[in-house]
């Protein structure tokens, strides 16, 4: 069975589209038609209806799936031991980074990956945490740099991971920042900017306030910490951001209850990390390794994970 033909059927499985799947993989539309039909001969099954506007896989294509991404992963890890031979780290690495990772974390790292390793081709793609887990199971990166979550099951070995904590937060002028010892019931009163429902980090805050029995108020919902720190800093509402991201345009509140996450890196269970990829590994280790030491934080049980995202 051909690898190429496994992998267009898969491609155009991911991205629902034989002209897109084409593109990807860099090859005619014609081609990759030819490479599911061929497929389809060898099996003795249609895998992707195409009477319908969209495409739908076929019982024997769902069948098929989840054994062409593990045949897919054992010809990557047989690649990967081939060249682990040679020595030169070089290649291609695709990474995914959420967007408060790529601003506050990643910079620093990439900095000293590029000068080390100049052959290696970075290919980096910015993301919600939860959209970087749907990418990574459809292999299209190798390394994701995310907040980690007790719901992305057991598709992911975590390589790494660090505490972030997060504080109450308000605008020099709103109204809490004037409150020497601000409650969680003074904070029910006032509308919450936090990042979506589905986001582990709206989770954990609106399960603290389900416990204590209070309302919650949320409004305009972003996933873009920054945003959300703009216009809180404006005085739209209260918020929960990171340590890292206060600064002289918020006011952290004395609030009593601590909340915290996980951020790390992962990988694909079962996937083999390329030797660029886990050159890029060492050196975010290294840098946690010397931020913990800093700052004095413990290191994280992911098995202990108490706020998803």
């Amino acid at each position: 069975m051909d690898s190429n033909s496994l992998k267009a059927f898969v491609t155009i499985v991911d991205l629902g589209s034989f002209s897109e799947a084409a593109e990807a993989l860099h090859i005619t539309q014609p081609a990759i038609s030819k490479r599911l039909a061929a497929l389809e001969g060898q099996l003795g099954h249609p895998l992707i209806d195409r009477s319908q506007r969209h495409l739908h896989l076929t019982d024997a294509g769902a069948r098929l799936l989840p054994h062409a991404r593990r045949i897919l992963d054992e010809f990557h890890n047989m690649k990967v031991a081939l060249r682990a031979t040679d020595g030169d780290i070089g290649g291609e690495l695709d990474i995914i980074a959420s967007h408060h990772i790529g601003l506050h974390h990643l910079p620093a790292w990439l900095r000293r990956f590029s000068r080390e390793y100049p052959q290696v081709r970075l290919n980096l793609q910015f993301m919600e945490s939860e959209s970087a887990y749907a990418q990574m199971r459809k292999r299209n990166a190798e390394l994701a740099f995310v907040t980690l979550s007790d719901s992305m099951g057991s598709h992911f070995t975590v390589y790494e991971q660090w505490q972030d904590s997060m504080v109450f937060v308000a605008g020099p002028d709103h109204p809490l920042a004037s409150l020497p010892s601000p409650t969680l019931a003074d904070l029910s009163q006032f509308p919450a900017l936090l990042p979506d429902t589905s986001t582990a980090t709206y989770r954990v805050v609106s399960r603290l306030f389900l416990e204590h029995s209070l309302p919650l108020t949320p409004q305009m919902p972003t996933n873009y910490l920054e945003t959300i720190k703009m216009m809180t800093s404006v005085g739209l509402g209260w918020s929960v951001l990171p340590l890292s991201m206060v600064d002289a345009s918020i006011t952290q509140l004395a609030i009593p209850q601590l909340v915290t996450r996980v951020l790390g890196a992962v990988g694909l269970q079962g996937r083999k990390l390329s030797a660029a990829a886990s050159a890029l590994q060492a050196i975010v280790r290294e840098g946690q390794e010397k931020s913990q030491k800093t700052d004095g934080n413990p290191p994280v049980n992911p098995a202990r994970l108490a706020t998803p995202k």
